[in-house]
């Protein structure tokens, strides 16, 4: 069903509109709508010069599509994908998840193997192959199941289109990394639609294209813990993308249990209840936002570096940690007390 598309913003997601308060005439144009499994927000600049309803229209069918090819868990090109794997013969990919591959392999090699889209079974294990995630957590034998030995992103074989799953556990879900990918091919949309300046935001998760002529683009980040920790300028063709604790879960016997799951221990990560990355790719700032989560209070310095990502910050339970060159950007909330420079090893 066509999602309705609508003229009205969330009050935290219209943060990417800060900078216009206290204008008499706003200088962008805003719409917003449900897709990709999340409300969706698109200011354009300059105001009126675009034919808005049109597309909204066309940036909608797009995500709607991704969003049908990409899901983990609904029928689609990822779930037939997933069929084929597991019988372990050679098949044709259908080329809307070749991408995905391909990025997947590239963000583990990276990440060490702390993002490791083939993990599908274990993620499902834990109840997130599901809208509404309810549980109930996997019991210790299952877990030392897919421990024992767990499939990773070089257990496809490809040859050109052609593709052949080696491990009986592999299973796709490209959860920490599709929004990214979907996020930069909305904004190339916009640009071959003659688009001259937008902010799209998918959730909190966002990325500019070029910037209004007067000023940069002002965004607020969102504390996991509720409100605004801060806010932040952004220049043309940067992505900030975070991953919370907060996002999806579920509460069982007094635990709090969320959809991040650490591939070394087969449950829910520990240490940090969000992650928040500043970079030009925003398939990278996803993937990123993730793999430091896992990494935990100690090691996240050190796997952003192994990403190569600069700007950075995280939140733990009693303090708010960010890399130099993202502490000097951020304008701290009431929070500001918490704010602690971590540097990079």
């Amino acid at each position: 069903m066509r999602s309705v598309l609508i003229r009205t913003l969330p009050l935290l997601l219209a943060a990417a509109l800060l900078a216009a308060c206290g204008r008499e005439e706003p200088d962008t144009e805003q719409l917003g709508f449900y897709a990709f499994g999340t409300l969706v927000d698109l200011s354009l600049y300059p105001a009126g010069e675009y034919d808005v309803e049109a597309i909204g229209t066309a940036v909608q069918e797009e995500l709607e599509i991704l969003h049908t090819s990409w899901h983990a868990w609904e029928p689609g090109s990822l779930g037939r994908t997933n069929e084929l794997l597991a019988l372990q013969g050679e098949f044709s990919a259908p080329p809307s998840v070749l991408p995905l591959i391909e990025h997947g392999r590239e963000m583990e090699a990276l990440s060490d193997g702390l993002f490791n889209p083939a993990l599908g079974k274990l993620v499902a294990a834990w109840g997130f192959h599901q809208d509404e995630p309810d549980g109930p957590p996997p019991d210790e034998a299952t877990l030392a199941d897919l421990l024992d030995d767990p499939p990773r992103m070089q257990d496809i074989e490809r040859n050109g289109v052609r593709l052949r799953g080696t491990h009986p556990d592999l299973q796709l879900d490209f959860g920490g990394l599709a929004k990214g990918l979907a996020v930069e091919r909305v904004l190339e949309l916009l640009a071959e639609r003659g688009v001259e300046a937008a902010i799209f935001n998918a959730g909190g998760d966002l990325m500019t294209l070029g910037r209004p002529s007067e000023r940069p683009w002002r965004v607020g980040i969102r504390h996991p813990h509720g409100g605004v920790l801060g806010s932040i300028e952004l220049d043309a063709g940067e992505a900030l993308f975070t991953s919370g604790d907060y996002e999806r879960g579920y509460e069982w016997e007094g635990e709090r249990i969320h959809h991040v799951i650490d591939p070394r221990s087969g449950r829910p990560s520990q240490g940090i209840d969000s992650a928040t990355v500043l970079h030009h790719d925003p398939a990278l700032a996803d993937a990123a936002a993730t793999t430091l989560m896992i990494a935990g209070p100690d090691a996240w310095p050190e796997y952003a570096r192994k990403m190569g990502i600069e700007q950075a910050l995280v939140v733990l339970g009693d303090r708010i940690e960010a890399t130099p060159a993202l502490a000097e950007r951020v304008q701290p909330g009431p929070d500001r007390e918490q704010f602690v420079v971590r540097e990079l090893p």
